[in-house]
């Protein structure tokens, strides 16, 4: 009887684990990395009966994760694809915004229309009023857009330095979970992994890794490839910083252990902030180069002329950039419409204005430098839509083996459930025998 009541008990004890196990898992359902526990029974054997063995009853062993390593790789790499292509669009989206936002080509397309109409009459004031007026309107469209590509640079560093931050961060809490893992004799909480897990799919939404395991469930981080640098080792964690050149670039390293490496960063937020970097970079000096030869070609045509005065021509503009591009003529009287000799009816000097502003092709140039941002972000929303498709089927992929069926769930709970009464019957069989038992005289 005293075997029976084992037995027994065993099974009391070994179904509540087991129930507990799937109370948790639907508990847990719509956790975010939270991981299917599988509750593994064994059969409880001991020597010394007749036939060398004796049956014990049953014990709860290990609770298994329902985890897929290769899948989950898969969930980090997209990620990392996806979250770089993403930011990048979040800087080509402000470019595009930039440019047009000022209305550049516009303006510099009002200011030649409008010194084609003091070509009819050169010595009118009005004509001459508004050409300067147009002028103005020109400089102060070309400062806005530099001073919002320059913005842009600026909130590009600083987004930089929060990513780094973000990122010492995720290194920091991996390395407290791999302390906590080596603590743990082998046989790791499942909530520990879990959070583990879901710190190296954020750490790879911000650049892409590679991750190794040992034995005790601990994760070693790389930066990039399997040779890349190390972000986690154990429990120390590397700092990342970041840096800026003179021309924009931007550039992610870390250190650790004394020891400093670039980040190759090819995918993640961090890859992105590098390539919206570049685009803000690349398209602030086309703006620059545009505003300085434009800025340069009207120069030399109002050096060229003579103005109502009879004087020689003065630079109309001022422009090192496009964000610091000023007027300097502050009298429409200034305006250098004729050849010299010509007088105050001449307007020799405009028409090389117009000429310079086919030969410069200003307007078209920035029409380019539009479109060329356009394009950019309707291909990379392609890239985005093909990506994005990409993660969600990893996703589904590993969510598949390893998320919560609350169908196969409630299964498991009647099944576990009904263990556990029989279990507790045989108890209670065995006392009303051995009652019986001590009844018998």
């Amino acid at each position: 009887m005293s075997d029976l009541l084992a037995i027994g008990a065993s099974g009391v004890r070994a179904y509540q684990g087991a129930l507990a196990t799937t109370s948790d898992n639907i508990a847990n359902a719509g956790t975010v990395g939270y991981v299917r526990r599988t509750p593994t029974l064994r059969e409880v054997v001991s020597s010394g009966a007749v036939n060398g063995e004796t049956h014990a009853g049953v014990a709860l062993g290990l609770v298994d994760r329902a985890a897929d390593a290769f899948r989950s790789n898969a969930v980090r790499t997209s990620s990392a694809e996806l979250s770089r292509s993403k930011t990048g669009m979040v800087w080509l989206d402000r470019i595009e915004q930039t440019l047009d936002g000022s209305q550049l080509s516009a303006r510099m397309g009002d200011f030649f229309n409008a010194a084609q109409s003091l070509a009819a009459n050169p010595a009118a004031p009005a004509p001459r009023a508004v050409m300067l007026e147009q002028a103005s309107a020109v400089a102060a469209a070309f400062r806005s857009t530099g001073a919002s590509l320059d913005a842009a640079e600026a909130e590009i560093a600083t987004s930089a330095q929060g990513a780094a931050n973000e990122l010492t961060g995720q290194a920091a809490a991996l390395a407290k979970i791999n302390g906590a893992l080596g603590k743990s004799g082998g046989r790791p909480s499942p909530a520990l992994l879990d959070e583990r897990d879901r710190i190296l799919e954020s750490m790879s939404a911000m650049v892409d890794v590679s991750v190794s395991f040992d034995a005790a469930g601990r994760a070693t981080v790389k930066a990039g490839t399997a040779g890349g640098p190390t972000l986690v080792t154990g429990d120390q964690a590397a700092t990342v910083g970041v840096s800026l050149n003179g021309q924009g670039a931007i550039q992610f390293h870390l250190s650790l252990n004394g020891e400093a490496a670039v980040i190759p960063a090819q995918g993640g937020t961090l890859a992105g902030i590098v390539d919206g970097a570049q685009q803000v970079a690349a398209s602030r000096a086309s703006l620059d180069d545009l505003a300085t030869d434009f800025a340069e070609a009207v120069n030399a045509v109002q050096a060229g002329g003579q103005d109502l005065n009879g004087a020689s021509g003065t630079a109309m503009f001022g422009a090192a950039s496009a964000a610091t591009m000023t007027m300097t003529l502050t009298d429409g009287a200034q305006i250098a419409a004729s050849t010299p000799g010509a007088g105050k009816q001449g307007n020799g000097n405009l028409a090389m204005l117009a000429a310079v502003r086919k030969s410069g092709g200003f307007e078209d140039r920035l029409t380019t430098l539009q479109s060329a941002t356009g394009a950019a972000i309707a291909a990379k929303r392609n890239v985005i839509d093909a990506q994005g498709s990409i993660h969600e089927n990893a996703v589904a992929a590993r969510d598949s083996v390893s998320g919560v069926n609350l169908d196969e769930e409630a299964v498991n709970l009647l099944k576990f459930q009904q263990a556990y009464q029989a279990s507790a019957r045989v108890i209670q069989v065995a006392r009303e025998t051995l009652d019986t038992i001590f009844q018998i005289r």
